[in-house]
C-alpha cells in the first residue's frame, strides 16, 4: 500500500505540474502562442489599389491602371456530386472563353480533384470582363466555398499611346522597405496617383501557398486620384514624328522638342528620342529637363537683352566684325561666314548671328565690371533651376567672377553661348518670357487633380519673374527674332513661309571642342522661338545632338525644319483665330441682297419672274419654289435667264441661269 500511495502521490504531483504548466501557458504566454499559431496558418495581405489615371488635355489616356485576374481552383471544398455534374459544362465554358480544348480543362480539373489540390491554376492575366464571365460559369458560380473558385487580382500600368511621351509620363516603383523611386509625372505626382492599400485575409495551405479566405476584402482599397495633364495628344504626335524624321535623316545621337503655351506655361508636347546601337530611336532619357549643355548662339538673345537693359548698346549701334575674326588675349573668336560681315548694326549682328560682334559687345561693355553682366543674367533667373516637381532637372551654369573656370575671355565666350550651360526647357522658358513681353511663367505639365468629376486640387499659372526686362527691350528683340526668319540675310530665312509667321533664333554649338582630334568634334543644333510672330500663342525649342557632319549640322538646317513642321501643323490643326471680321461694306451688301430676296420671295407668281441681278442662290431658291427645274452656269449674280420674265409659268418646266 505504501508503494501504491507513493505512485499515486507522484502521479498527483505530475498532474498538478501539468495543470500548472497549462495554466501558465494559457495565462502568461497564451496570446503569444495564439498569435504564432494564427500567423502560421493565416495572414493579412495588402491589396494594391488602382493607381489613378494620367489624362491628356483632351481627355485621352496617357497612363492607366488595368486590373488583371488569376483564376485558381480549390478541389477540396467542392462536393463530389457537384463536381461530377458540373465539370463537363464548366470545361466547355472555359474552352469557349480561353481557347484551349474542353478535354484539356477536364483533365486539369479532374487531376486537381484526384490530388486534392487546393490551388490549381486555371488561367492568368484575365481582364475584368473575362473575370466577370468566369464567375458565372457552372460550379464556379457557387462561390469560393462550394464552387472552389479562387480569384487573385493584380494591377498593371499601361500606356495607351505606347512609346510616345513615355519618358515624360514616366513610372514609379516601390521596394520592400516602402521607398519609392521612378521618373517623370508618375513619380512627381505619385502621392496623388497611389491611392490607399486594402487588406485581405489569406489561409496557408499545402506547399507554402496562401488561399484567400472568404469572398470580400477586410479593408477595401481606395483608388488613386486622376491627374489631368497639359499634354495635347495631337501636338505630341506632331512633335514626336517631326523630331523622329529629322533624327533619322541626320543620323543624330539624340534630340528633344518642347511646345509650350505662351501665356500659361502649359507644356503641350515634349518628346525625347535617343538612338540605339541598331539605329532605332526611342524615349531613352528626359533630355528636355535633365540635360544641361552649352546652348551656343541661342544664348545671344540673353546677352542682347542684358546689354539693352544695361544700356551698353542699342540695336542701331554699329559693330565692326573685323573680317570675321577677333583676337582676345590668346584666343580667337570666329564667325561662321568667312571674311565676316564688316561693320554692321547690333540688330543685323543678331540676324546673321555674328560671334565676333557679340563677343565685342559684351566684353567691351562689361570688362571694367564683369559682375554687372552676370548679375543682370541672374536677375533674369538664368542661374537658377525652374523648380519642377519632376526630379532630375539639370542645373544651369552661370559663372561669377572669381569662380573656378572664370578668366579674361569668359565674357566674350559667354556672349555667344559658351562657358554657360542650360537645359532645353530652361532656355525655352526664357524665350517664352520674351514672347510674353517679359513675363516669365513657370512651365507646368499638370492642370488639376480629380476624383471622378470632383476637383481635388488645381495647379494654376505661376510666375518665376513678372518682368525679366522692360517691355521696350522685349519689343526690340521680338522684332529682331522676327527678322531672323523674315529677313533674306537672317540665319533662319530658309524656314520662312508666307502662309504663317514665326520668330526665333538659330544656334550651333560645338561639342568636345577641347579635343584636338577633328573626328571627336561634334555639334548641337538648336532652334528656339515662338509662333505666330505677332501675339504669340506657342513657344517651341528643338535641340538635336551630334548630327552626322557629312549631312549637316547648322541649327537652321537640322533643328529649324522640326520647328517649322510643328508650327505649320499646329496652325493647320488648331486655328489661332476664332473669328473672321467682315467689313461693314460686306454686311451692307449682304443685307441688301437679303432684302431683295425677301421681297421677291413674298410675291405670288403666275408668270416667270425677273431674277436678273439677283444672287444666284436666291434666284434658284425662288424659281425652285415655283416648281421650275433650274440649271446654273457660272458663279455670282444672275446675268441672263433662258426664259424671259413674264412668260406663262404653267407652260415653263426648266430655266437656265447664267451667272457672272
Amino acid at each position: 500500500m505504501t508503494r501504491l500511495y507513493l505512485v499515486a502521490g507522484c502521479l498527483f504531483v505530475f498532474a498538478c505540474a501539468v495543470l500548472f504548466k497549462l495554466v501558465s501557458i494559457q495565462m502568461v504566454h497564451g496570446d503569444k502562442y495564439r498569435d504564432l499559431a494564427e500567423e502560421r496558418t493565416s495572414k493579412m495581405f495588402t491589396i494594391a489599389p488602382n493607381r489613378g489615371n494620367l489624362i491628356s488635355d483632351d481627355g485621352s489616356l496617357l497612363a492607366t491602371s488595368v486590373s488583371r485576374y488569376t483564376i485558381r481552383f480549390d478541389a477540396v471544398t467542392v462536393k463530389d456530386e457537384d463536381f461530377e455534374a458540373l465539370v463537363k459544362p464548366l470545361s466547355e465554358k472555359l474552352h469557349g472563353l480561353l481557347g484551349k480544348s474542353s478535354s484539356h480543362y477536364q483533365q486539369v480539373l479532374r487531376k486537381a480533384k484526384e490530388n486534392k489540390n487546393r490551388y490549381a491554376l486555371i488561367a492568368r492575366n484575365l481582364d475584368y470582363s473575362d473575370y466577370m464571365e468566369v464567375k458565372k460559369f457552372p460550379l464556379f458560380n457557387k462561390g469560393p466555398y462550394k464552387g472552389g473558385l479562387i480569384i487573385e487580382q493584380k494591377t498593371v500600368r499601361e500606356h495607351p499611346l505606347g512609346k510616345i511621351a513615355e519618358r515624360s509620363v514616366g513610372y514609379e516603383n516601390v521596394d520592400e522597405n516602402g521607398y519609392y523611386s521612378g521618373v517623370g509625372l508618375e513619380r512627381a505626382f505619385g502621392e496623388y496617383l497611389r491611392g490607399v492599400e486594402g487588406k485581405r485575409l489569406k489561409q496557408k495551405i499545402a506547399k507554402g501557398q496562401w488561399k484567400p479566405i472568404g469572398w470580400d476584402n477586410i479593408v477595401e482599397p481606395k483608388d488613386g486620384y486622376d491627374l489631368i495633364s497639359t499634354i495635347d495628344i495631337n501636338m505630341q504626335d506632331i512633335a514626336h514624328h517631326a523630331l523622329l524624321g529629322q533624327l533619322e535623316k541626320y543620323k543624330a545621337d539624340h534630340g528633344t522638342v518642347i511646345v509650350m503655351e505662351t501665356k500659361t506655361g502649359e507644356v503641350k508636347a515634349i518628346s525625347n528620342l535617343g538612338r540605339t546601337k541598331e539605329g532605332k530611336y526611342y524615349e531613352r532619357l528626359n533630355y528636355a529637363i535633365g540635360e544641361s549643355h552649352e546652348p551656343g548662339s541661342v544664348f545671344k538673345l540673353m546677352s542682347l537683352v542684358a546689354a539693352l537693359e544695361d544700356k551698353v548698346i542699342d540695336t542701331s549701334s554699329v559693330i565692326d566684325t573685323e573680317k570675321g575674326r577677333w583676337r582676345i588675349y590668346d584666343r580667337t573668336v570666329r564667325d561662321s561666314k568667312h571674311g565676316g560681315y564688316g561693320k554692321i548694326s547690333v540688330g543685323k549682328a543678331f540676324e546673321v548671328s555674328s560671334n565676333t560682334a557679340f563677343a565685342k559687345i559684351i566684353h567691351n561693355g562689361y570688362k571694367e565690371k564683369p559682375s554687372r553682366f552676370v548679375n543682370r543674367l541672374a536677375s533674369m533667373n538664368l542661374h537658377e533651376k525652374i523648380g519642377l516637381p519632376i526630379k532630375g532637372e539639370g542645373a544651369p551654369v552661370i559663372r561669377f567672377p572669381g569662380d573656378k573656370g572664370w578668366s579674361g575671355i569668359s565674357l566674350a565666350w559667354m556672349s555667344h553661348g559658351y562657358e554657360v550651360s542650360m537645359t532645353p526647357l530652361q532656355t525655352l522658358t526664357f524665350y517664352n518670357a520674351i514672347a510674353n513681353d517679359g513675363v516669365m511663367v513657370k512651365p507646368r505639365m499638370i492642370k488639376e487633380v480629380k476624383e471622378w468629376d470632383k476637383t481635388i486640387q488645381k495647379f494654376d499659372r505661376e510666375f518665376i519673374n513678372p518682368s525679366i526686362c522692360s517691355k521696350r527691350t522685349a519689343y526690340k528683340v521680338q522684332a529682331l527674332m522676327k527678322n531672323v526668319v523674315e529677313s533674306k540675310t537672317g540665319t533662319g530665312h530658309g524656314l520662312y513661309s508666307k502662309n504663317f509667321s514665326m520668330a526665333g533664333k538659330t544656334g550651333t554649338a560645338q561639342k568636345n571642342y577641347v579635343s584636338k582630334d577633328p573626328d571627336k568634334l561634334k555639334y548641337i543644333s538648336t532652334f528656339s522661338g515662338y509662333f505666330p510672330a505677332d501675339d504669340p500663342k506657342y513657344s517651341c525649342i528643338v535641340v538635336i545632338h551630334e548630327p552626322d557632319k557629312s549631312v549637316g549640322y547648322y541649327g537652321a538646317d537640322v533643328s529649324g525644319p522640326v520647328f517649322k513642321s510643328v508650327a505649320q501643323k499646329v496652325y493647320a490643326n488648331s486655328p489661332l483665330i476664332d473669328e473672321v471680321d467682315m467689313f461693314q461694306d460686306d454686311y451692307e451688301n449682304l443685307d441688301q441682297s437679303y432684302q431683295k430676296y425677301y421681297v421677291e420671295a413674298q410675291k405670288k407668281y403666275n408668270k416667270v419672274p425677273n431674277v436678273k441681278g439677283m444672287c444666284g442662290m436666291d434666284a434658284v431658291s425662288i424659281l425652285e419654289n415655283l416648281g421650275l427645274q433650274v440649271e446654273v452656269i457660272g458663279n455670282g449674280k444672275v446675268k441672263k435667264q433662258s426664259v424671259s420674265h413674264g412668260a406663262d409659268l404653267n407652260k415653263t418646266k426648266k430655266i437656265v441661269l447664267e451667272l457672272s
